[in-house]
């Protein structure tokens, strides 16, 4: 029996199998509202087969956008954007779905990949002031950000209580808190970003305050019968940066405080990271919190064939893997994962006749038959 097909429990959320759809940025919201790209583009992942979709990194304000073109949940016309889609999905997909929310700090107001991903500075279209935890810029020849006193930190905080609340009111499966790839919350944990010489900075106690305040609002305003866990980067790859022993001490204290899982990647937060790339390179990370902290893992970066991710479950590595680019060019990936490991999935019945005469069990409850 395959690793990768069995059930997991993520606090109250039951999964049918341990692969998940990780969180994408797709820029193309306006003002935050998603259109119809999203019903396309979530509509069609929500078939593949995943137990778990993770939606884009989701702002929970204006200013904590990384671009322009971020999905965001702060206003009443981003909720009913989310409704429609939502509802979309949940009428023809059976699938969980969280929402990844985050503010993107010192990296916010910045172009579209595409568009070469640089800052767009506050005086120029489009633009704003970044905030941060320090006036310390992501890269030398950015606009400097505006520190955060201490009425900015609440504001933030009651930002990202206030878009749990709408979340839940859109009925979502799960909250991932966005603590990585050197947004805002990264920015606080990272002796790299953080200057500061208040209780929000120097000791790694003092900068895990702010996100483990954070996870603390998020928890109180989502339904406790729903996980709320956190994505982190385990190391910024720059020497003197975060590492993966304050990922260990902050997996502790979330779990303290009912964190249902860790979502394990890395880097992000400085222009001179240098990473070491390789099939499944991060999974190290995600085995270590497993081992130490006795929190469900999930882990990311270059997982792309089956065969790989059942030896990640099966060799207790990690409890789940999430795919991004893998499950972009292969939106049919747990189908044929299924296929090649000898398990079942979901699909939906419109496309049972797809299924090969080799792997006539691969649906499950498939039945099709035509005059």
């Amino acid at each position: 029996m395959s690793h990768l097909f069995t059930p997991l429990q993520l606090g109250p959320l039951r999964l049918p199998n341990r692969i998940v759809i990780a969180p994408m940025c797709q820029y193309s919201a306006v003002d935050g509202t998603p259109g119809d790209w999203h019903l396309i583009h979530l509509g069609h992942l929500a078939l593949s087969g995943a137990a778990l979709m993770i939606l884009e990194a989701t702002a929970v304000s204006p200013e904590g956008r990384i671009t322009p073109y971020d999905l965001g949940l702060y206003s009443d016309a981003n909720e009913a954007g989310l409704a429609r889609i939502l509802a979309a999905v949940r009428a023809h997909a059976p699938i969980a779905v969280a929402m990844q929310i985050g503010h993107a700090g010192r990296k916010a107001s910045s172009r579209a990949p595409w568009d070469g991903g640089t800052q767009i500075r506050p005086d120029e279209p489009m633009g704003w002031k970044a905030q941060a935890p320090s006036a310390v810029p992501h890269a030398p020849a950015d606009d400097v950000p505006q520190a955060l006193d201490r009425a900015g930190l609440a504001r933030v905080r009651d930002d990202f209580a206030r878009t749990a609340r709408r979340a839940a009111r859109l009925g979502l499966d799960g909250i991932e808190i966005h603590a990585a790839h050197g947004y805002l919350l990264h920015q606080f944990l990272s002796p790299l970003a953080n200057r500061r010489d208040d209780e929000y900075g120097g000791s790694l106690e003092n900068r895990m305050r702010f996100p483990l305040e954070v996870f603390d609002a998020v928890r109180a305003a989502f339904p406790a019968e729903r996980p709320v866990w956190a994505r982190i980067s385990a190391t910024d790859w720059v020497p003197g940066g975060w590492d993966i022993e304050g990922t260990v001490a902050l997996s502790q204290a979330l779990k303290a405080r009912g964190c249902a899982a860790i979502h394990v990647t890395t880097g992000g937060l400085s222009p001179a990271q240098a990473i070491k790339l390789g099939p499944g390179y991060q999974v190290p990370y995600a085995q270590r919190v497993k081992a130490e902290v006795g929190l469900p893992t999930i882990a990311v970066g270059l997982i792309t064939e089956p065969e790989q991710a059942e030896a990640i479950i099966a060799n207790g590595e990690a409890d789940a893997v999430s795919l991004a680019r893998a499950m972009l060019y292969d939106p049919r990936w747990p189908w044929h994962a299924a296929a090649k490991l000898g398990a079942r999935v979901s699909a939906p019945k419109q496309y049972w006749r797809s299924q090969p005469r080799e792997y006539k069990d691969l649906f499950d409850g498939a039945s099709f038959g035509q005059r």
